[in-house]
């Protein structure tokens, strides 16, 4: 039906909703694959209203700065480790921290895309789970993703609802390392 930003696809969806649709229309995060719930009542108006507040509360905006360090976004959180590990933490420059900052986003820019995988395979997953798990050659489809084999994945899907399958095989994209 639609794909963009989200603020687009709801408003396709409320469209469909208000001529009458009366079919199930689910929409997607194509990054992970989760259905994402709209709440479609009101105005068109109030639609966006209520998702621009859903991403203002996601994403604080900066308030303004008074002495000391700049807010970055940083959330506190605990984290369990071994006395060996706060011991190498602690002797990095910048503290525990930063060290951790670094690491993560050294992992972010992994050139092997394992995290890259791993995300699409998860993603295409729950897309195929909600859309085609009842369509013929799912579960071995689902091997194919898993198992990193396009061709076989291509092969499988290619008997299920044109729409349904070019979605699933472009969130798999990633899955398929080059």
């Amino acid at each position: 039906m639609a794909s963009g930003p989200l603020k687009e696809v709801a408003l396709a969806v409320k469209s469909a909703v208000d001529r009458g649709q009366d079919a199930l229309i689910l929409v997607f995060n194509d990054r992970t694959g989760a259905v994402i719930d709209l709440d479609l009542r009101g105005t068109p108006e109030d639609v966006v209203r209520r998702i621009e507040a859903r991403d203002a509360s996601n994403h604080p905006s900066a308030s303004p700065r008074g002495p000391g360090r700049p807010k970055l976004g940083v959330v506190a959180r605990e984290v369990t480790l071994l006395p060996r590990h706060w011991e190498w933490l602690a002797s990095q420059p910048g503290g525990a921290s930063v060290a951790v900052r670094r690491l993560v986003e050294d992992a972010r820019r992994d050139p092997s895309g394992k995290d890259r995988v791993r995300g699409s395979q998860a993603a295409a997953y729950k897309f195929m789970s909600a859309m085609a798990g009842d369509e013929p050659g799912f579960e071995e489809a689902t091997r194919a993703l898993f198992a990193g084999d396009m061709h076989r994945f291509d092969a499988l899907v290619q008997h299920w609802p044109p729409d349904v399958r070019d979605h699933a095989r472009r969130l798999a994209t990633g899955a398929f390392r080059a």
